[in-house]
């Protein structure tokens, strides 16, 4: 008997996060002979344990399937529903007599370090019970912070596209000749690949942006004062960029300098206001013209900069998780696995889930150079390739054409 697939997305969206979802769904249609009905969740598991199910084999066509691979953000919806620790919560009893009545066989969810606690708890607890259900992690995450995979699907996109602006905004920036300092606040909590991403803006070397500050290393406002001192020498305007999550040498957030963070669900502190702290001790300090500039939201919904490499990849990664399941994987993430050789190529393997959740895979220490202001010629060689190539887009009346759960 054929059994059913149930997919789902969870965490902050990417742009190519869809492209996942398009894989699992395309690779699930093209093994037709197992499998039956193709559900997805609305809004994650959270979502789902309020039967919020849609039946995506009936729903897209093939012309909307290709469209779901170019759309930004999650077509299905995501949640931070953090499934509780004891597996002995009726919760579970719950979820898989839902599956049950709907015969699911794989079950999929893309996300992030909590998403992967998801399919580890589910994993676990079908494990217990003797249920056949295969459960599988698809890899996403801009932050790039995900252990055991070269890279994730998404950070390729919000790198090109933090590259590309920070290429822009130095251009803005440096228009006039009087001393300016342009502070870019960039996504990355512990983890400093996004902000790390701003040094392939440069052109030349001694280029803007002349600092950037990963939270890999301990920031002090007295050094930073120091740094700029130096970067004047270099350029009258100096383009600044920063994590989110700068900490100084106590791990107290830069952000906290005015006010506590909030928390979370997951007891993650939301941070926000690094960069404005920072333009105000500028404007105190030196006395010039200074702002600040916080990309925001937009590192991750932007879908006219995107990587083609990375739609194609998060695509791969979708299918990969497919045929796994297909051969009785269960337990797993998909991770991606870079050949060695000058010329790039990629392939997919699976690591166990419960080595992966509630891990992070922070930027290498010695990536980072000049003193914890600059970065190394190594990023440049692990992250260009997966920047390259511009997908067709379908456009209309000058806009993109997206894909919008009905």
């Amino acid at each position: 008997m054929k059994k059913n697939v149930l997919v789902g997305q969870s965490g902050g969206p990417t742009a190519v996060i869809n492209a996942s979802l398009y894989g699992v769904i395309t690779e699930s249609i093209r093994h037709g002979d197992q499998i039956g009905t193709v559900y997805g969740m609305e809004n994650g598991i959270e979502g789902f344990l309020a039967d919020h199910v849609l039946d995506l084999s009936e729903t897209l066509s093939k012309e909307e399937l290709e469209i779901l691979k170019l759309t930004p953000a999650a077509y299905l919806g995501s949640c931070r529903f953090k499934l509780p620790e004891d597996l002995s919560s009726e919760v579970y009893p719950t979820l898989f007599r839902k599956f049950e009545a709907l015969n699911i066989g794989y079950f999929f969810y893309i996300g992030g370090n909590d998403s992967m606690d998801t399919v580890s708890k589910l994993s676990r607890y079908a494990a217990g019970i003797n249920s056949p259900i295969r459960v599988i992690g698809i890899p996403k995450t801009i932050d790039n912070d995900l252990v055991m995979t070269d890279h994730t699907p998404g950070f390729g996109s919000a790198a090109k596209y933090v590259a590309s602006m920070v290429r822009e905004i130095v251009l803005d920036a440096t228009v006039y000749q009087q001393k300016s300092v342009t502070i870019v606040e960039l996504m990355g909590r512990h983890a400093g690949w996004l902000t790390a991403a701003s040094v392939l803006a440069r052109k030349h070397e001694n280029d803007n942006p002349l600092l950037i500050y990963l939270p890999e290393s301990a920031f002090s406002l007295e050094q930073f004062s120091r740094d700029l001192e130096q970067a004047f020498r270099k350029n009258t305007n100096v383009v600044v960029c920063v994590s989110e999550g700068l900490s100084d040498a106590s791990g107290r957030f830069i952000c906290e300098y005015t006010a506590e963070a909030q928390v979370d669900t997951f007891g993650h502190k939301m941070l926000t206001g690094c960069g404005k702290i920072l333009e105000n001790f500028v404007r105190q300090q030196f006395k010039v013209k200074v702002r600040s500039v916080e990309l925001n939201v937009c590192q991750r919904c932007s879908g006219m900069i995107v990587s083609a490499a990375d739609i194609a990849e998060a695509a791969m990664a979708g299918a990969a998780g497919v045929a796994e399941a297909l051969k009785g994987t269960t337990g797993k993430m998909i991770a991606f696995v870079r050949e060695p050789g000058d010329d790039y190529r990629l392939s997919c393997s699976t690591v166990d889930v419960n080595q992966v959740c509630n891990q992070e895979k922070t930027f290498p220490k010695e990536w980072i150079t000049d003193g914890g202001t600059n970065i190394g010629k190594e990023f440049f060689d692990y992250a260009l390739p997966i920047i390259k190539g511009e997908p067709e887009r379908k456009m209309k009346d000058g806009l993109p054409v997206y894909l919008y759960r009905k």
